[in-house]
């Protein structure tokens, strides 16, 4: 039995939801998010809730469930609420600049890396060494943080590169001599 799967989705109000051919629709303040539903879950949408169950008793049906649910409450809270995550660059000379719908970063290489930003995200460079990234889409938002850190992932002897706020970077003591 799944833990998370047993409780229903609360659909807080000037949110609503609606399941046609397959797919959920989910609208709300920030904007409004579908999710293509699966075979194996039952899904209904009643009384300010969404409930999410196994549509039968197989193994598949049941490893499904709780991450079905997880989807859908990540609609209802990116639609009201929406997602942030914040990248902080360490090293000398690394640092960030969001222009427009490009993000430009200066990562020690011998030419800037410019990136654009995908639709329906928003990013927010507060100062050099911050990035901040949010939108309605959990999955997006997290993508797009993925794709920035990977141009250069936190180093475990001086800890520079770009890491997520709060991330510990195991440090190594070096050589000794």
């Amino acid at each position: 039995m799944s833990r998370i799967g047993k409780r229903p989705v609360a659909i807080p109000g000037g949110v609503t939801a609606t399941i046609d051919n397959g797919v959920l629709s989910v609208k709300g303040p920030k904007g409004a998010l579908t999710l293509g539903l699966s075979d194996f879950i039952d899904y209904k949408v009643e009384e300010g809730e969404i409930m999410v169950k196994p549509a039968n008793d197989s193994k598949q049906a049941r490893a499904f469930w709780g991450m079905q649910r997880t989807l859908v409450s990540n609609l209802v809270e990116g639609v009201t609420q929406g997602f942030t995550k914040t990248l902080d660059i360490k090293g000398v000379g690394y640092r960030a600049n969001a222009q427009g719908r490009k993000l430009k970063l200066q990562l020690g290489y011998s030419h800037d890396v410019d990136l654009d930003v995908p639709e329906g995200l928003e990013v927010k460079t507060p100062d050099q060494t911050t990035i901040e990234i949010s939108g309605i889409d959990k999955q997006a938002v997290g993508q797009f943080a993925a794709e920035i850190r990977r141009w250069r992932k936190p180093e475990p002897y001086k800890g520079k590169g770009i890491a997520y706020r709060g991330e510990y970077i195991f440090r190594k003591e070096g050589k000794k001599k």
